[in-house]
């Protein structure tokens, strides 16, 4: 039988991670579970422990900080042993009862697919952003900072998104260039060719960069939109929302600089590097006045 080591990284994911945990549990295919928890405050964890006193396919890992989910997922790895996949979920992401099943069909039906992911879906059931998507090259990130998408109609080729969730969903299995993070299945012989997760990033991009290190290397990235999965996205960064929008900026760019920055002349880079950091100002920003605004409204109750 095909066997799947999960690994799950946790941060605050509340009461949803114990559900995320039973729906795997009901896989024949899942013969570990390992949930890194990254200094988690919210006792999240409690239950976890209770269910490996007598499920031996659960294994917890306890950080006593947050590291990062990058460095996170690299020691699960460690732990994970010797399954033929490994699946690499979100805490706040439910899978339908079929989805891993019919992703490893497909990943045991195409050898040379590294890596898999599903159609995420936002809690009403409409597409998330993310689940495919092209590389976000300078360019494209240019297009998409300074609000050029408008003109993908006319010059699709020059100016289309790198997020393709707002075109037609594909009627079977496609290759896109990068999936989410918060749901990867990989194959165990494409993850020792390629490595480990650069956890030089701390939060976001990781998935991008390993997406761009598989494709170097050979390894399909396959968007399997068969296979479903409920992501309620922001879970684990909602009580930290601009410590989470300052460590996806900072991924963003450590991401152009190592692949980009011999490919795109300086002033493009630079005048994306702005662009990217004056979005970072604008929801810092956005964030701080919502902050102050509750705290009025209770300051005055």
């Amino acid at each position: 039988m095909t066997s799947v080591s999960v690994i799950i990284v946790n941060y605050n994911a509340g009461n949803v991670l114990h559900e995320v945990l039973n729906l795997l549990l009901c896989s024949a295919s899942v013969v570990k579970v390992i949930i890194v928890d990254n200094g988690s405050t919210d006792h999240s964890m409690d239950e976890i422990e209770r269910i490996a006193v007598s499920q031996s396919r659960v294994t917890g890992i306890y950080n006593k900080a947050n590291l990062g989910f990058a460095r996170a997922c690299n020691i699960a790895i460690t732990a994970a042993g010797e399954g033929d996949y490994l699946l690499f979920l979100n805490p706040d992401s439910l899978m339908d009862k079929d989805a891993l099943e019919t992703l490893l069909v497909f990943m045991i039906s195409l050898p040379q697919t590294g890596m898999a992911g599903p159609l995420l879906l936002n809690p009403d059931g409409t597409e998330q952003a993310g689940g495919r998507r092209a590389v976000p090259t300078p360019w494209r990130s240019f297009v998409r900072v300074f609000g050029l998408s408008s003109l993908a109609e006319r010059y699709p080729r020059l100016f289309s998104d790198f997020l393709l969730h707002q075109q037609p969903l594909p009627i079977g299995p496609t290759e896109v260039e990068a999936i989410s993070g918060s749901c990867m299945l990989v194959r165990r012989a494409a993850l020792l060719d390629v490595g480990p997760l650069d956890d030089g990033y701390f939060l976001h991009c990781e998935d991008l960069d390993w997406c761009m290190r598989f494709r170097k290397r050979g390894w399909k990235i396959m968007f399997v939109p068969e296979a479903k999965v409920i992501h309620y996205q922001g879970t684990c960064s909602k009580s930290r929302p601009i410590f989470v929008e300052w460590h996806k900026h900072k991924g963003m760019m450590r991401f152009y600089r190592k692949f980009f920055r011999h490919q795109y002349p300086g002033i493009l880079l630079g005048i994306v590097s702005f662009g990217v950091w004056l979005r970072f100002g604008a929801i810092a920003a956005y964030h701080n006045a919502m902050h102050f605004k509750r705290w009025m409204k209770h300051d005055h109750l």
